[in-house]
């Protein structure tokens, strides 16, 4: 075989990882879930998009120390660790996100009124399972730059 013939090791294993329809929807997750958080997460402290502090059950505003803002400012840390996570390791990042969004659905589950909220958070909580499926299989091998 000559060498006009040959394939690139280096070209041809990137465009069949860019045109895997499994690897681009990790990346769409993992960006969408490093993104979304952290500038929710950011928004805690600013209330900007909406006053979060209505999204806190008054039951978990009677458990929690201090008013219902400075548990925000907690829950915008952590939602901003979450996004971190989801960029930095997306298999464990992917779950962190899961979890949280299940304590978010409980949450609004006990205020009437937010239950559409509750289901849409639902459908994120299955995007963030999806992705750290998805990352047990993409995240870890080496994809060239």
């Amino acid at each position: 075989m000559t060498s006009a013939t040959k394939t690139t090791p280096s070209v041809a294993p990137r465009r069949a990882t860019l045109s895997d329809p499994g690897y681009q929807a990790f990346v769409i997750l993992r960006v969408g879930f490093t993104v979304a958080p952290i500038l929710f997460g950011l928004d805690k402290f600013a209330n900007l998009l909406v006053d979060w502090p209505t999204y806190l059950a008054p039951w978990i505003d009677d458990v929690v120390p201090g008013s219902a803002q400075a548990a925000m400012y907690a829950v915008g840390v952590v939602e901003i660790v979450a996004g971190l996570a989801v960029a930095l390791a997306p298999r464990f990042g992917g779950w962190l996100v899961a979890g949280w969004l299940a304590g978010i659905i409980v949450n609004l589950l006990t205020i009437p009124g937010y239950y559409d909220i509750a289901l849409r958070d639902f459908g994120l909580l299955l995007g963030a399972v999806a992705l750290a499926r998805l990352a047990q299989r993409y995240h870890g091998e080496r994809r060239p730059h």
